[in-house]
């Protein structure tokens, strides 16, 4: 099969979708890799390295056109529609809950189009969670940085100091981007809390952590609460294929203090708050009701090295299943993939995101 992997042009996205190492293997599997270049610079992987592991260096218009298993990292974008084909498999994050102009592109082309987002195993989803860790891991530190007076902050310090009481913050969601915020805002000493919906993940988090933060059991008036002492807030929630619940309302914002950080992980799935809209690496925030709002949708982008290589780790046996046996045997192969299926002859396949639409 002819593999291709374009250089990703979404804002500061300096990801890629396949390491040298995975090129090669790739290769040694009798495939032939097509890639874009300078696609893997930003990630510290030059055209070189992967010419040595067998790829061809191509040029975009080129590379869609032959093409037969695309790889990216983020949904194609509005200059990138054009060169989409019929037939062509396309796999990569793609978030069609909230973005129903690429849901009917992708439909009305024919491309068979598969979600590493909605892939599910055992009940876990393995090709979104390292992205998740990153971005878990990440929210505390950039709400850290906003928290700063300079940037419009409270002006808390995270950790505190000796006789004044740390920064507090407030955790949406205790899945894994949850549980990664809730580890990093500890670790930097910030009085946190973690609500969810259901008790069991709040079980774990308590017993990992020993206790040292506080789990509730979200419901609107507990949220509320919660968000008036805030100076920090991360939304950490998810559905698979769907979009994300909408649990912090205007009202809530209005009480909650001026300089209070909000940063919207689950903004791809279209965000928690009710004024959560997309940003980007080059202006990531905007101030709503006083609250300042980080709702960057590629925040794993900032570490492009680290993520590329846990990415490519997560993806790689599924782009080989997908390049030898072809879709239809790929499914019976590995049914797994039936659930990272979103589009196929023109057709939405998601049972969740045909609900969303």
């Amino acid at each position: 099969m002819i593999i291709g992997v374009p250089r990703e042009i979404k804002s500061h996205e300096y990801r890629v979708a396949l390491t040298p190492e995975g090129t090669n293997q790739l290769v040694q599997d009798g495939h032939q890799v097509l890639i874009e270049p300078e696609a893997g610079a930003g990630s510290g992987f030059d055209d070189a390295a992967y010419q040595r592991a067998g790829a061809a260096i191509a040029l975009r218009e080129q590379l869609f056109g032959q093409a037969e298993l695309l790889l990216k990292v983020k949904e194609p974008l509005q200059s990138e529609y054009d060169l989409l084909r019929q037939g062509q498999i396309l796999f990569t994050y793609l978030h069609l809950a909230p973005n129903r102009e690429l849901t009917g592109l992708l439909v009305q082309r024919g491309v068979t189009a598969f979600g590493y987002e909605t892939l599910e195993l055992n009940g876990t989803t393995p090709l979104l969670t390292p992205m998740s860790e990153i971005a878990g891991r990440m929210a505390p530190l950039v709400g850290a940085w906003y928290l700063q007076r300079p940037h419009g902050g409270t002006g808390v310090l995270p950790g505190g100091v000796a006789g004044v009481r740390p920064a507090r913050a407030v955790i949406v969601g205790a899945g894994v981007v949850g549980s990664n915020a809730v580890r990093v805002a500890l670790g930097i000493g910030m009085d946190t809390v973690v609500l969810n919906r259901g008790s069991d993940r709040l079980r774990q988090i308590d017993q990992e952590f020993h206790g040292a933060v506080r789990t509730l059991i979200m419901n609107p008036t507990c949220l509320a609460q919660e968000l008036v002492d805030a100076d920090l807030v991360v939304g950490a929630l998810y559905r698979t294929g769907a979009r994300t619940p909408v649990v912090i309302d205007r009202a809530m914002l209005g009480h909650m203090k001026h300089g209070a950080v909000l940063v919207d992980v689950s903004i791809d799935q279209g965000g928690c708050c009710i004024a959560s809209r997309p940003t980007t690496h080059e202006a990531p925030v905007f101030t709503e009701q006083g609250v300042i709002h980080y709702c960057v949708a590629n925040m794993p982008g900032a570490y492009p090295h680290t993520a590329t290589l846990a990415l490519t780790s997560a993806t790689l046996p599924y782009i080989r299943t997908l390049a030898k046996w072809g879709v239809e045997q790929a499914l019976q192969h590995s049914p797994e993939l039936t659930s990272a299926l979103n589009i196929h002859q023109g057709a939405i396949r998601h049972p969740t995101l045909c609900a969303a639409t």
